[in-house]
């Protein structure tokens, strides 16, 4: 790679509790709302359930060994929320604290960072009973929940990570309906993004005075293009870029939601109380960073319920996924949230990765895989060289997993899981990345 990335610079892998544990009923575990969510038929592509997902609950220690062997400096983890709290209030259920205890000091015996998120999208079902993020009461709840993770947990984790993707759970989840809890309130959803702002806020005063580990969030970004120069286009995508990128980014970072979004049908913005911003606001340690793919907006189709419309790509290649892939894109959004946002701390891309089908079944020769790793970590170090303070990389992800409402469909892992006997097989790129490591490292981490 030409920039080279400097031998400091942080690699790891990022895994989500839901996508990977299974054991949904095991230890004391409650019930989220996405084994709800599955078990309603149609939902999910493969009518599959997270009930045991790839079972990472009872493998733990044969895959903390795969990490060690890939040479990773951090591991990126979800704890899930229902097996501390199985209705989500309430005293900390041991033996759920147990198991991340283990997987901690495991982590620390193999000499990777322990880089904790405390809410993936896993809510307690009792929880979305009560309102879920809809209700402002849940960011109370959250900022319970993270005070028991970090009682436990806070004299080993590196770093915190609040929230993973807001802006994807309250979407897909809130607004359209494609993600558990299955809702369809468009912009009406708002409530949802300021619930879990505020949440984060509340999680991070918890975190500071708790543990002296570094405290982030994690968010998904995109870079937005314009389907065409028509000026309805153009206005569509300003609005898009307002909406994915902007409507958390911009109270975290700047103290304020973008005025565009003042164009979302039904969005109450009467939930926002006075001093929310400035919470919202308070300083991170480090930005979180999700990006897989660019996007391209057209204006919506005449009478349509939202103002914007995705257009395809067909001058990149696509992944199996469907996703265009273009890295350059990384460099330019990266630039931008730098050019754009004094107060962005340390950037880490906490997910970066893409889904191959196995041509033919059972292969492990992933060159596309490896060709986007490999154009991606590129685009970060022509980030870094533009200025940029770019310091980690956290591939996405480990091991094929259960893909939300995608199921088994979808193959991200450097790891291949055999389906049926969940058997692991390392895949071509889980070399190519171990190699990739080293080399810029020194052998050494």
């Amino acid at each position: 790679m030409s920039p080279a990335l400097p031998a400091d610079f942080l690699f790891g892998v990022a895994t989500s509790a839901l996508q990977i544990e299974g054991a949904v009923d095991e230890d004391g575990r409650g019930p989220s709302i996405w084994e709800v969510f599955a078990a309603a038929p149609g939902r999910i592509a493969d009518g599959s359930t997270p009930a045991i997902a790839v079972d990472h609950y009872h493998r733990i220690d044969s895959d903390l060994d795969l990490l060690a062997d890939l040479g990773v400096g951090a591991y990126r983890f979800s704890v899930a929320w229902p097996r501390i709290q199985p209705t989500g209030r309430g005293p900390a259920n041991s033996a759920g604290l147990d198991f991340y205890d283990r997987l901690v000091d495991g982590l620390l015996a193999r000499g990777i960072q322990p880089w904790a998120t405390l809410f993936h999208w896993d809510l307690p079902t009792e929880l979305m009973m009560t309102g879920g993020w809809l209700s402002r009461d849940t960011a109370e709840a959250f900022a319970d929940y993270a005070a028991l993770v970090a009682g436990r947990l806070g004299d080993r984790v590196a770093s915190w990570m609040t929230l993973n993707e807001p802006l994807v759970h309250m979407a897909y989840g809130h607004a359209m309906g494609i993600d558990a809890p299955g809702l369809t309130l468009l912009g009406g959803a708002f409530a949802a993004t300021h619930h879990q702002l505020l949440g984060h806020a509340r999680a991070v005063e918890v975190l500071r005075a708790a543990s002296s580990a570094r405290v982030g969030i994690v968010n998904h970004h995109t870079t937005v293009a314009a389907a065409s120069d028509d000026p309805e286009d153009v206005a569509a995508a300003a609005f898009y870029e307002a909406y994915h990128n902007g409507q958390f980014a911009g109270p975290l970072l700047a103290g304020t939601y973008p005025e565009l979004l003042e164009a979302l049908p039904g969005a109450d913005f009467d939930v926002v109380a006075d001093g929310d911003l400035a919470a919202i606001r308070a300083p991170l340690d480090f930005y979180g960073l999700n990006f897989y793919h660019p996007t391209t907006i057209a204006a919506a189709p005449e009478n349509a319920s939202i103002p914007f419309t995705m257009v395809d790509r067909t001058d990149v290649p696509h992944t199996d996924f469907g996703w265009p892939v273009q890295p350059a894109a990384l460099t330019r959004l990266l630039i931008a949230m730098h050019e754009q946002y004094p107060a962005l701390p340390p950037v880490y891309i906490t997910e970066n990765g893409a889904a191959y089908d196995d041509p033919p079944a059972g292969s492990v020769h992933d060159d596309a895989r490896i060709s986007y790793l490999d154009g991606h970590l590129d685009a970060v170090a022509q980030a870094q060289a533009a200025g940029v303070d770019v310091r980690g990389y956290f591939h996405w992800t480990l091991l094929d997993n259960w893909e939300w409402a995608e199921g088994f469909t979808q193959h991200f892992g450097l790891v291949r899981v055999e389906p049926g006997s969940l058997a692991r097989t390392t895949r071509d790129s889980f070399d190519h990345y171990r190699s990739l490591i080293a080399a810029v490292q020194g052998g050494s981490r």
